[in-house]
């Protein structure tokens, strides 16, 4: 007798009476997993009793639904199980972003046609200060002058810091990365304050503690006011930006060279290629991709950057970027309108980015 091999599609067992009773298990469990939340959102009742519900609605109820879902789907027909289930494991992430980010993305676009206190509808007039007031027009030149300056140099140095130090003894390169990456470990806010550090002012004639101007009057010359001087300060604040991500661009540059097949580089070098030329027509091609995302996440980074201009300047002096505009909309001129319309068109700015990195991420994924 021939046994039913395992492979083989499952049939469904179920009947309309078991189907039915899950399904009202399920409505019964989601119907008090909310009045949980509702019961957690107050945060009225003792903090332990808090979080022991806390434990048991998180994972428990979690393992719950997704018992009870898979349970359902399990009794369908095996024609229309396989094309659900994949769905259920999606589902949590899914129903996330439309909460954490769809929903208040259509929030934040509504309140960007409100005026300041979200009491009348105004139109486009908020978008229309976004695009000619001189605060915002000057934000898109700095912006501008960050991702051509501070993303551009980032991946440059870290591609070639990696290029270089994948030449080197181990434990040479070992350091050499450590020390590159090492920025990466610290905050933004972080950076600030010691970069705040290097570029203090003190008047002539004044203790200068400053590490810059304390070296350039020891060295005779005059001290220098950085963080007030309008044609410097955005480009050595952009600096601080490229002391923290080359060190993420090296890490990343750094795996995908190792991952370069050495035969194509032995091959180059019996042919008479220079270092030059194998760097460019052979490395540089190879990782194409991962120097394309790299790139497109530092972009995303620069046009939000926010930290480094709030803690060393506060947007004055020139230095003012979208994301501190828009801070200082919301938070200190309290025009929600305004704010919420500079948080869209920064929003706008970094959909072309997002879109060009996943088309690439598609593209690579057709090729294998």
């Amino acid at each position: 007798m021939v046994q039913p091999s395992s492979s083989q599609p499952r049939q469904s067992t179920s009947n309309p009476t078991t189907l039915a009773g899950l399904i009202a298990a399920l409505v019964v469990t989601l119907f008090v997993y909310f009045q949980v939340f509702l019961f957690l959102r107050e945060g009225t009742a003792n903090p332990w009793i808090i979080f022991i519900v806390s434990l048991l609605w998180g994972i428990g109820g979690i393992w719950l639904l997704f018992t009870l879902v898979t349970s359902i789907v399990d009794l369908l027909p095996s024609k229309y199980r396989q094309g659900i289930m994949p769905w259920v494991f999606a589902a949590p992430a899914i129903l996330l972003v439309f909460y954490y980010l769809l929903i208040p993305t259509f929030r934040t676009f509504w309140l960007s046609l409100l005026d300041a206190k979200s009491d009348k509808f105004v139109g486009l007039d908020n978008y229309i200060f976004a695009f000619t007031s001189p605060a915002m027009l000057e934000s898109f030149k700095n912006n501008l002058i960050w991702i051509i300056f501070g993303g551009g140099l980032s991946v440059a140095l870290g591609l070639l810091i990696a290029a270089l130090s994948d030449r080197t003894r181990p434990s040479f390169e070992v350091s050499v990365k450590t020390l590159v990456f090492l920025p990466m470990a610290i905050s933004m806010v972080g950076a600030a304050v010691i970069w705040k550090l290097v570029y203090q002012y003190s008047p002539a004639g004044a203790s200068q503690i400053g590490l810059l101007n304390s070296i350039g009057t020891t060295l005779g010359a005059s001290p220098i006011p950085f963080m007030i001087t309008r044609s410097i300060n955005t480009y050595l604040l952009v600096i601080i930006l490229i002391w923290m991500q080359t060190g993420f661009a090296l890490v990343v540059f750094a795996a995908a060279i190792k991952g370069l097949p050495s035969e194509l580089l032995e091959a180059a070098r019996i042919d008479g290629a220079t270092e030059l030329q194998s760097f460019f027509k052979i490395t540089i091609p190879y990782i194409q991709v991962t120097i394309i995302s790299v790139s497109t996440t530092i972009v995303i980074s620069t046009l939000k950057v926010f930290d480094i201009v709030f803690g060393m300047t506060g947007g004055n002096y020139g230095t003012q970027v979208i994301a501190n505009e828009q801070y200082t909309q919301m938070f200190r001129s309290f025009d929600y309108g305004r704010g919420a319309a500079v948080a869209m068109v920064l929003l706008i700015a970094v959909l072309p980015v997002v879109y060009f990195n996943v088309r690439d991420f598609g593209k690579e994924a057709k090729g294998f």
